[in-house]
């Protein structure tokens, strides 16, 4: 991974609205052709309603039109390694495939890195439904 998409992610994470939790996230994935979304958490009154770091940067992904993702970075303030949620890990398998990397990061960089295919070995695909 380029140290980039690790400062996409901490960059983002910065701007979470956790107000909550206090569990600030960041998250930034890449293309095939290079550009790089981020999203942070962003959480409402009506806690635990809301939408992960994840969610955040696959909306920015399809509005900047989408792509092949090759590999994405989640960053926490307060927890290394913060793998997806269940819900994120299934709306990024939507987009991904199973040997997609997915970087888990500590405050420093890349902690550990696995395939969305570990992370969701049974994941419902979309392509089963044409």
């Amino acid at each position: 991974m380029s140290h980039d998409l690790f400062e996409a992610a901490k960059a983002a994470m910065a701007k979470a609205y956790a107000p909550y939790s206090k569990f600030p996230v960041g998250a930034a994935l890449r293309t095939e052709d290079g550009r790089v979304f981020a999203g942070a958490n962003i959480e409402i009154a009506s806690y635990p309603e809301g939408w992960c770091a994840e969610t955040t940067a696959l909306g920015h992904y399809i509005m900047g039109g989408g792509g092949k993702i090759v590999e994405i970075a989640v960053l926490a303030e307060r927890m290394a390694k913060c793998s997806p949620c269940g819900g994120c890990r299934q709306r990024l398998a939507e987009f991904c495939r199973p040997e997609t990397k997915l970087y888990l990061c500590d405050n420093t960089g890349v902690a550990e890195t696995v395939t969305m295919g570990e992370m969701l070995p049974y994941g419902f695909r979309g392509d089963i439904l044409k």
